[in-house]
């Protein structure tokens, strides 16, 4: 069953996943970001180019020729095929595939709108019996 971590009041989600994907990446570990939409796709893209500072990350989107070769996909297609072990979610909803992930990380953000659906967010992971735990990152 996922194991599902929830990090709520980040100040900059970007910073954070892609402190979390530098992390998991340094593991050895398959991962997958799904992002709410192409404009923070882009953004996320830039700033793995530029962090961590002492290394490189490999990533691509969903639709790179090398989706398959690459440990780090960053993308906001709600489709997932292929292996990976971590999730990391920044989308105002749990993305349908979450289920075959080890783990799950959703990052929620201080505004109001995304504490919102990160509290529903919760609420539907929990009435499905995930196990959650919870780190306030400011």
């Amino acid at each position: 069953m996922t194991e599902i971590n929830f990090y709520t009041a980040v100040t900059n989600p970007l910073t954070a996943t892609a402190r979390l994907v530098g992390k998991a990446y340094a593991q050895g570990r398959r991962v997958r970001v799904v992002t709410p939409d192409a404009a923070t796709t882009a953004a996320l893209d830039k700033l793995l180019w530029e962090q961590p500072v002492e290394g490189f990350v490999p990533h691509v989107t969903m639709t790179s020729p090398h989706v398959a070769d690459t440990p780090v996909i960053v993308d906001h297609s709600l489709l997932h095929e292929g292996t990976a072990d971590v999730l990391i979610n920044l989308s105002a909803e749990p993305p349908a595939f979450f289920a075959r992930f080890e783990r799950m990380f959703e990052i929620v953000g201080q505004e109001a709108t995304l504490a919102a659906a990160g509290r529903a967010r919760w609420a539907f992971y929990k009435a499905r019996g995930y196990p959650l735990s919870h780190t306030v990152m400011k």
